[in-house]
């Protein structure tokens, strides 16, 4: 893992996700090196190719100081905000744990008693070190990215990725420290097509740990993703890469959008946005 420091300019970033009206990004890269992750465009600002996802981390040094400086300009009606940590890295990867960088951010936040909704998404149980300061934060929740139930399937496309099983387990731990958490199924494999079943053992999981509501997304397969999907893939079977080949189509949507709907009303969950996400694969990234 080639790990960089670098300086930034700014932190609070205005957001264009639909939920989120600010992002906070630590780092950039990430040592997780998902192979669906649409986020590996942010080599281009480092100069790093995307093929290269996965095996760097930029650690914005000074990303304390500049996020507690971009914070204080704000004023207070500005303070009601959003912020989203992290939109295109994850902001609790291995490397936190020596930089503390989202530590000492969430330290300002509480500090400041913000008092618009901080949201952090992550794939890591290092989230619950931070249990202490997220419980002086007035409006928090923490989320974690559940792609399925199978340890084995998640090692797969979630290379350096903490187990599922171990995300699961942090989601209820969270829950019963009482603080707000939510999942981000995303992506939505494009094999629950075939297998129902598999997607409803994915809700029921999440209903028993405690989660209320839910994000879900279908796949994004632009072709820098895709190119690299398909690579890893390339000693499966064909039926399996013809599975994610069609997973664009509208009519595989429009399939899994019905099972979505069904298992959100059975599980009692709240669909966040009251839709399953798509990513435009002709808009910019």
């Amino acid at each position: 893992m080639n790990i960089k420091e670098i300086e930034t300019k700014t932190m609070l970033v205005p957001s264009k996700l639909p939920d989120a009206q600010y992002v906070v990004n630590p780092y950039t890269g990430c040592e997780f090196g998902c192979a669906y992750c649409y986020a590996s465009f942010m080599g281009r600002f480092v100069n790093e190719p995307v093929n290269n996802w996965g095996n760097y981390v930029y650690v914005k040094t000074n990303a304390v100081s500049v996020f507690e400086k971009d914070l204080k300009r704000w004023s207070q009606a500005r303070r009601q905000s959003s912020i989203f940590l992290s939109s295109v890295t994850d902001p609790y990867h291995g490397i936190e744990s020596k930089y503390r960088l989202t530590r000492g951010i969430l330290e300002i936040l509480a500090r400041e008693t913000y008092p618009g909704l901080v949201s952090i998404l992550t794939k890591s149980p290092l989230v619950l070190r931070d249990v202490d300061i997220l419980h002086q934060i007035p409006h928090v929740e923490v989320g974690m990215t559940i792609t399925t139930t199978d340890d084995k399937l998640g090692r797969f496309l979630e290379v350096r990725a903490p187990l599922i099983s171990r995300r699961l387990h942090t989601l209820k731990q969270l829950h019963e420290e009482g603080l707000h958490t939510y999942a981000f199924i995303g992506p939505l494999l494009p094999h629950f097509r075939y297998r129902p079943d598999l997607l409803e053992d994915l809700f029921a999981r999440l209903a028993e740990v405690g989660v209320q509501s839910v994000f879900i997304e279908h796949i994004n397969l632009k072709p820098y993703i895709r190119e690299r999907l398909l690579q890893r893939m390339q000693h499966e079977s064909p039926e399996i890469q013809d599975v994610y080949r069609q997973a664009s189509s509208l009519k595989h949507r429009e399939i899994l959008d019905r099972l979505v709907t069904n298992l959100v009303e059975k599980y009692q969950l709240r669909l966040r946005l009251n839709r399953v996400l798509y990513h435009n694969q002709n808009m910019p990234s």
